[in-house]
């Protein structure tokens, strides 16, 4: 039996999430023996030779960049830097599930920072849930107790820099190839990543660390892939919640690899955040059948 558009998006969508966070659980404990910047350097080798063979096999590099969309590219691509820099420094210190707690709020956040850069209409009802959100996000960080850190506030200053990024691509032409937007992102990073290399350091791989970079660069791509996939099938607005799927692989991996186990008030404040976040989606979903 054929699986529906919705029920298509939907497994994409677990899919990607999936991948992310394997992604990102290689990386934790990679870096826990590898220079950060060798590392980031490695994976986005794999990134690049991935995303170039996609863009060759769909005929990307075809396509003619005006001034304006190289601009945005750039501003995203640096905007992608800056993300990876501050998420995987502060995932070297911080448990994944409460830095991944703290990226529930990117919905939320992404719709705030639309309004106030596009002009974006939002209601009182959606306001409300953005705030409680953000209720959400200093109970999980809990800045002035014990539990607050440096590292919880470059888990934040991630989360800005992917609303930058991602509030970019609105401007970028519709019919722009969707590979060469993310290969331009990965360029930058893998710049980056040598860059810093050269100036921390690297230092021989062991055969355990070559598989973990490998496991990294391969589900990242998959990562890439499936979330692009993912919100071409299906309603968007029944799709986009499963994105939080993410904090519950984040909860087992990090159990099942690194031992930790998220506190009470981390879960409380990602249970307000994903509440407010379903419901900020749900209310979207009901303004576009109104106005259709």
């Amino acid at each position: 039996m054929p699986l529906s558009e919705n029920l298509r998006g939907i497994l994409l969508m677990c899919a990607s999430m999936a991948a992310f966070t394997i992604n990102d659980t290689f990386m934790k404990s990679v870096t826990l023996t590898l220079p950060l910047y060798q590392t980031i350097g490695l994976r986005g080798l794999i990134a690049v030779l991935g995303l170039t063979l996609l863009a060759l096999a769909t005929g990307a590099f075809r396509f003619r960049l005006n001034r304006s969309d190289a601009l945005l590219i750039l501003i995203r691509s640096l905007a992608d830097v800056a993300a990876t820099i501050t998420f995987l420094t502060a995932l070297l210190h911080m448990p994944l599930a409460n830095l991944s707690a703290i990226l529930q709020a990117l919905p939320l956040l992404i719709t705030l920072a639309a309004a106030l850069v596009f002009g974006d209409r939002i209601g009182w009802r959606r306001m409300t849930a953005i705030l409680v959100g953000l209720i959400g996000v200093m109970i999980i960080i809990r800045p002035g107790t014990e539990g607050f850190d440096r590292w919880s506030l470059l888990g934040l200053a991630s989360v800005a820099c992917v609303v930058v990024r991602d509030l970019t691509v609105r401007k970028v032409q519709g019919q722009l190839p969707s590979a060469l937007v993310a290969l331009g992102a990965a360029v930058a990073v893998t710049a980056m990543g040598w860059i810093g290399a050269g100036i921390q350091g690297v230092q021989p791989l062991s055969g355990l660390e070559a598989i973990k970079v490998l496991g990294a660069g391969l589900f990242l791509i998959v990562g890439y892939l499936t979330s692009v996939m993912a919100m071409r099938h299906g309603d968007i607005g029944l799709v986009a919640p499963f994105r939080y799927t993410s904090l519950l692989w984040a909860i087992v991996l990090g159990l099942l690899v690194f031992g930790d186990l998220p506190d009470f008030w981390t879960l409380v404040g990602a249970g307000i955040v994903i509440g407010a976040g379903l419901f900020t989606l749900w209310r979207e979903r009901q303004l576009r059948r109104q106005k259709a």
